[in-house]
């Protein structure tokens, strides 16, 4: 597929103070591009995703492994990306074994319409515990964190054309930055990112995913996928992806501004912070703490069931 501009420059008119008055005046800005991308399994479509038109094969690979059809690259015979001028199909071919996983999956999805216990069912199948990173071990500094949000603003290109793209990247200790993407969509732009470190064979143990939205629990749901146990965010969490967290033995990390931040959940992997708090590292944070609820793992969704989310 040949490349496509990821931004285009419009018309504007812009209303701007100056001194006691408003001023006037027709300029352009530049915005990003957004492109309905399908991903398309063994000949079959599988889902749409509104995306930035960059970086599809880490698109096709990282989506696949988020959503549980793939669990390993070797699983992906082909991967063939085409351009239908108002959107790009990417088609996947499986091997075999995935292919007929996928194929069961779909037959289990099919149900009468109004079935609640279909429903009932799919619910059952779609809230089992999220991925565990408990065992990995990983420290970071205060310095590491604020040093892996400001490696990741100069790889934003388009964001610092546009101002309104997502990014995610990957901090390793010693390395700094090691992979970035961006994307219109924030789950996206993890999504490319998982598919870049597994295509160039990272481990996602060695270091901290790093994201530039607010954390919902599907960008825990992705960090774990990846095998982070460390996910650094400038916003805020849900209290759903506090608990997720929790449940998966992450380390989250928040509101990071400069040298300040928030430690959430598992803080024994930023030592220096739990110490100066006074929290040994060696007893967990305890559980009123993060409001948690007993039930919380099985309320964590699966990887397993698609979820198209936007923004």
């Amino acid at each position: 597929m040949a490349e496509r501009s990821t931004g285009l420059q419009v018309p504007r008119i812009t209303r701007r103070r100056k001194g006691e008055a408003y001023v006037y005046a027709t300029d352009s800005r530049m915005v990003p591009e957004e492109t309905p991308v399908a991903f398309s399994y063994n000949g079959t479509t599988h889902a749409v995703m509104m995306a930035s038109p960059a970086d599809m094969e880490d698109f096709a690979v990282g989506f696949s492994l988020s959503e549980g059809i793939i669990s390993g690259l070797a699983e992906i015979s082909e991967i063939a990306i085409e351009d239908h001028g108002e959107g790009i199909d990417i088609q996947l071919l499986l091997a075999d074994e995935a292919g007929q996983e996928l194929t069961d999956r779909r037959r289990r999805m099919a149900g009468p319409v109004g079935c609640g216990l279909c429903g009932i069912e799919s619910i059952e199948q779609a809230l089992k515990p999220v991925a565990s990173v408990d065992d990995v071990q990983l420290h970071l500094t205060p310095d590491d964190l604020a040093q892996a949000v400001r490696l990741l603003s100069p790889l934003q290109p388009l964001h610092n054309e546009t101002g309104a793209v997502h990014a995610a990247g990957f901090f390793v200790p010693g390395k700094g930055i090691v992979a970035a993407r961006e994307d219109v969509g924030r789950h996206n732009a993890l999504d490319k990112l998982a598919g870049a470190l597994c295509r160039s064979r990272v481990s996602g143990t060695a270091g901290a995913v790093v994201i530039t939205s607010r954390v919902s629990i599907e960008m825990v749901q992705k960090a774990a996928i990846i095998g982070a146990s460390v996910l650094i965010a400038v916003s805020a969490p849900t209290a759903l992806a506090v608990r997720t967290a929790q449940a998966a033995g992450m380390t989250l990390v928040a509101l990071v501004r400069g040298d300040e931040f928030d430690v959430f959940t598992r803080h024994e992997r930023i030592p220096v912070a739990a110490a100066e708090a006074g929290i040994k590292t060696d007893e967990p944070a305890p559980a009123g703490k993060f409001n948690l609820d007993p039930a919380s793992p099985t309320l964590v969704q699966s990887p397993n069931v698609r979820l198209v989310q936007y923004g």
